[in-house]
């Protein structure tokens, strides 16, 4: 009786370490200090104070191609454990933000101006698809293939997107899978392909 009452104890000591560990990886761990910094003792506003989205208040002309202003703890350290990031996104007409994924954290999308076409695979590769207008928000679900298209050929397009971390992270799969020098005839047996296939692709980002 004693031994399985041991079993039972150790049982539950596994399972409840176990729910303590996934906590701790829900998010950013938290801090011990109000914030993060070089110097605690010699810190003033301008510490916390990001500047770099300046450019778009006096962006005159829009951008050729698609693309992203972040605000992340790599460009704004008093980010750092304050679980909270943020980005711009801009997308010329036609234009398109690959499938990727953020592995750190959920993606909340703010359609500022213009149209998107979004949508998101989850884990039993179910795609869940959306057409945006101006004023519409979107979630993008922490670790799943996501992408954003601005289907429209004649006008831009604008959105805001916040993230549950100060470091997201993103993995673009056609960067990750045909420019890391994965083998190719690894890629050409995963995609039932072949080889001059996948050089094909890899030619195509270099």
């Amino acid at each position: 009786m004693a031994s399985r009452i041991s079993t039972m104890k150790l049982l539950s000591l596994v399972l409840s370490s176990f729910v303590i560990v996934q906590i701790a990886l829900a998010g950013d761990p938290d801090i011990l200090s109000d914030f993060l910094a070089p110097n605690q003792n010699n810190v003033d506003g301008s510490f916390f104070t990001y500047t770099g989205m300046r450019v778009l208040v006096n962006q005159s002309t829009f951008p050729a191609n698609f693309t992203i202003l972040k605000a992340s703890m790599v460009e704004f350290p008093a980010l750092n454990g304050q679980s909270v990031s943020y980005a711009v996104l801009q997308y010329p007409a036609s234009s398109l933000n690959p499938p990727h994924t953020h592995p750190r954290a959920a993606e909340l999308l703010f359609l500022v101006d213009g149209s998107l076409e979004v949508g998101f695979v989850d884990t039993t590769n179910k795609l869940f698809t959306q057409s945006l207008q101006a004023g519409d928000m979107f979630i993008f679900p922490k670790g799943l293939v996501h992408y954003q298209y601005n289907a429209d050929p004649n006008n831009p397009a604008i959105a805001i997107s916040s993230f549950g971390s100060a470091n997201a992270g993103t993995v673009s799969l056609p960067k990750t899978l045909f420019a890391t020098n994965i083998d190719d005839t690894i890629l050409a047996k995963s995609f039932k392909t072949d080889v001059s296939t996948i050089q094909a692709l890899k030619a195509g980002l270099a």
